[in-house]
């Protein structure tokens, strides 16, 4: 793979700390538009429920599909970008998306396309995977929380 164009470390990227910001921004606007009914403290009456998909899953979906597919298509198939992606990136996010569809309604399934290649992105761009693990289990964890807490 080609030399990353940022440093490893992505707290020293500006863009890392705007793609943080996406998932506030987000939650958000899906908070305004779908205006769940939330219990707060669920995570920590619920806590493997919620660690799972927060922690163990992003970690293990970066590994695979970051850290092995999106290498290897950028290695045997193709290096070419369209502007910041990749290629390997696309096709990568693709893939990870219709996998979701599996255990997902659609909308919500479809809706991990756009997060899929901000992670693909800075693995891209760091050539690590640090940031897209952390910011893939800061979007769970925001998503899981606000979105999928049960039913009183």
């Amino acid at each position: 793979m080609s030399s990353p164009v940022a440093p490893a470390l992505p707290w020293r990227d500006p863009l890392f700390y705007l793609a943080l910001l996406a998932g506030p921004v987000s939650w958000l606007a899906l908070f305004f538009i779908l205006q769940p009914a939330i219990q707060w403290g669920w995570p920590l009456h619920e806590p493997w429920q919620f660690l799972m998909p927060v922690v163990f899953y992003p970690v293990i979906e970066e590994i695979v599909f970051r850290g092995y597919l999106q290498e290897l298509v950028h290695d045997r198939i193709s290096s070419r970008s369209f502007g910041p992606l990749s290629v390997a990136n696309l096709l990568t996010s693709v893939l990870f998306t219709a996998l979701h569809f599996i255990y997902h309604a659609p909308a919500w399934a479809a809706l991990v396309f756009l997060p899929s290649l901000v992670f693909g992105f800075f693995k891209d761009r760091t050539g690590s995977l640090t940031a897209p693990i952390l910011l893939h289990v800061f979007y769970n964890a925001g998503f899981l929380w606000l979105f999928t807490s049960p039913v009183p």
